[in-house]
């Protein structure tokens, strides 16, 4: 099984996200709690390609491929925006109270808690995020 889903650098585009999760939660039979995790991972790493990755707010596509196999479920996140390695990015220190954390970094944390893998790569002029998450 493969899909594909092809969003523009847009905040508008989040609500397609949604859908296609969903659609694809339907599809395999996913458990709620299963969807949910990966809905908000997916939506917090889509959010920082549009609002980061173009800041010359010139609208560029962004790719996301699903694929399952042997009981995984596996996304790739593609875009030709700035470099940006989130998992080398300082993560929020969650130990603090919120006012005295520096702004940014919860969204990375989420990702890296809420999916079994995060990996980035660049290749060509393209960021590619992958997110794994097992479907047990």
């Amino acid at each position: 099984m493969e899909k594909k889903l092809i969003l523009t650098s847009e905040t508008s585009e989040i609500a397609k996200l949604a859908v296609f999760i969903e659609d694809l939660s339907e599809e395999l039979n996913l458990p709620k709690d299963l969807m949910f995790n990966i809905n908000l991972a997916l939506e917090e790493a889509v959010s920082n390609v549009i609002l980061y990755a173009y800041p010359d707010k010139i609208e560029k596509e962004i790719l996301l491929t699903a694929r399952l196999k042997d009981n995984m479920l596996w996304f790739e996140l593609k875009d030709y925006g700035q470099e940006f390695d989130p998992t080398q990015a300082q993560i929020a220190d969650i130990t603090l109270p919120a006012e005295e954390r520096e702004i940014g970094g919860l969204g990375i944390f989420l990702m890296r808690q809420l999916m079994d893998t995060v990996e980035y790569s660049r290749t060509d002029g393209a960021n590619i995020l992958i997110m794994t998450k097992h479907m047990n």
